[in-house]
């Protein structure tokens, strides 16, 4: 049913709704109406609303008030999702942190936010008990009842807030892979685009959306909190493994679900995939890495439903959509641009590029981050105005627009190869490489060269059972490129390195090579 069309349908094109008067909203129109499920626990949306009070109660009791921050560092849970609610209730932002990060880079973070009051669960708590005592703020127990939430929650009534649109709705960090980590500011109002950009998706009366990625990622939230802002089920996963994904997909019915490629591949190489009953789903979501056509392909073969393939930043700026199961002729694209986004190519000089050129992707959208916390010369950086003053966010991707309009990545800028003067990318040698049946997963680098500056290495992680060795794959894939883009070496691996979201951290395999070989003659 379209949410439109009922009876108890919020109001899409108003030009600014809060999501936590939007779950209000629920709580009074779907009181029964399960909105968290985790395991054998639930929570309704009568239920999420009260629990949500008592958290903000509880924040305005500590004395925080709007624009004051507050932290979780735990793995996914109902009670991580009923504090980052609760505590926007009140006005509050939330800094979501990553439990996978160091513990002193935990620190840098929590010092940078100034959060009153930090959230942890025990996987945290063992994580961080080895600076317990440099903790900038107190932390609280997010499972545990004597002395933790549970004893914290408020029973009174909290003050009610009108929450505006340029508030800070949460302070997401980057992954500080490349660098001191940085705080993503985002508004309300940039949430509030992504609830309506939504709505377009089948979220309706009986969606049900599984969530497996964690909820300090911006991948997560934008599929979290649309679904419970519009009403709808969200069945929360505390950590992803791919044959349970698929009882749980089975089980609940699930008609929508947000996935990163890596997860994508594990569920669709499992022999049992074709035993599970999928046929509830409506629309399945990709984002944060490359998406290689040939798994989106095996995707719509097998997987009911449709796959939106989506490219963006967690700063926002613009956003590009690939309805994979309307464009299947597009595979090796991310799409065109969302309505509302303006997105172009620029060179190193910064100067606009016509279609088909290639340079950076900069982007401008209704959901863009106030900017980067503390650091203005950061924000300055990522930002890029057209001769309007037109404000767009830097990527730091390569791409080109093709003559429809579609958009192809080419690589992160950073990544791009100089071997010898000539430009180099990554995700070409890549995709040769995987057309070789040997090869499950692979990673082209530059490694420093002596004689050419960088040079090509690639890590390949081999297909079950495979035995061919680095030599013939290496010889295997320069007998197919030219001179300039041969590989120097080909290193076989068991695993890649990824971040909690999926993305290949290519300065670790930089770091490994040179710790190992050095740099090549």
């Amino acid at each position: 049913m379209d949410i439109s069309a009922r009876p108890d349908a919020i109001d899409l094109e108003q030009p600014f709704a809060a999501i936590p008067d939007l779950i209000k909203h629920w709580a009074k129109h779907r009181p029964d109406h399960r909105a968290l499920i985790q395991g054998e626990r639930s929570l309704s949306f009568a239920q999420l609303d009260a629990h949500m009070n008592r958290v903000a109660a509880a924040v305005q009791r500590d004395g925080m008030k709007p624009g004051d921050v507050l932290a979780i560092c735990a793995l996914n849970s109902i009670e991580y999702a009923t504090v980052f609610l609760g505590a926007l209730r009140a006005g509050v932002a939330v800094a979501p942190l990553a439990p996978s990060a160091s513990a002193e880079s935990l620190l840098t973070m929590l010092a940078d936010a100034s959060p009153h009051l930090l959230f942890i669960d025990e996987h945290a708590a063992q994580h961080l008990a080895p600076v317990a005592a440099r903790l900038p703020c107190p932390a609280l127990r997010l499972d545990q009842t004597a002395n933790g939430l549970s004893a914290w929650l408020c029973d009174t009534a909290p003050q009610p807030v009108a929450i505006q649109p340029d508030w800070a709705f949460n302070i997401i960090y980057s992954s500080g892979t490349t660098g001191e980590p940085k705080g993503i500011v985002q508004s309300h109002a940039m949430r509030w685009a992504h609830v309506r950009r939504s709505a377009g998706y089948g979220y309706g009366e009986n969606a049900v959306t599984l969530i497996s990625t964690p909820l300090y990622s911006n991948t997560t939230l934008v599929a979290f909190l649309p679904t419970v802002a519009l009403g709808s089920t969200v069945v929360l996963m505390s950590k992803f493994e791919a044959g349970e994904y698929l009882r749980l997909a089975q089980q609940h019915g699930v008609t929508h679900t947000m996935l990163v490629p890596v997860q994508y591949q594990r569920i669709m190489s499992r022999d049992d995939f074709d035993q599970y009953d999928l046929s509830r789903f409506r629309y399945k979501m990709c984002t944060s890495a490359p998406f290689n056509a040939a798994l989106k392909a095996d995707v719509l073969a097998r997987w009911p439903g449709g796959l939106i393939d989506t490219y963006g930043m967690t700063e926002g700026g613009g956003t590009c959509i690939l309805a994979a199961h309307e464009y299947p002729d597009k595979l090796h694209t991310v799409g065109k641009p969302a309505e509302r986004h303006d997105i172009r190519v620029i060179d190193d000089e910064g100067n606009e590029l016509s279609k088909g050129a290639i340079g950076e992707i900069v982007g401008h959208s209704p959901a863009m981050m106030t900017g980067y916390l503390n650091k203005p010369e950061k924000t300055a950086e990522a930002e890029w105005f057209d001769p309007s003053g037109k404000r767009f966010i830097r990527t730091g991707d390569v791409g080109r627009f093709d003559d429809e309009g579609f958009l192809t990545l080419l690589d992160r800028k950073k990544d791009m190869i100089i071997s010898g003067g000539f430009n180099l990318y990554p995700s070409d040698l890549e995709a040769i490489l995987r057309e070789h049946p040997a090869i499950a997963d692979v990673a082209v680098v530059g490694v420093a060269s002596a004689r050419w500056g960088e040079t090509p290495v690639a890590f390949v992680v081999r297909t079950a059972g495979a035995t061919e060795s680095s030599e013939a794959l290496l010889d295997w894939f320069n007998g197919r490129v030219g001179k300039t883009q041969r590989l120097a070496r080909l290193e076989l691996t068991d695993e890649l390195p990824r971040s909690a979201i999926g993305k290949v951290l290519k300065r670790e395999l930089r770091d490994r090579y040179l710790e190992m070989h050095g740099i090549l003659d």
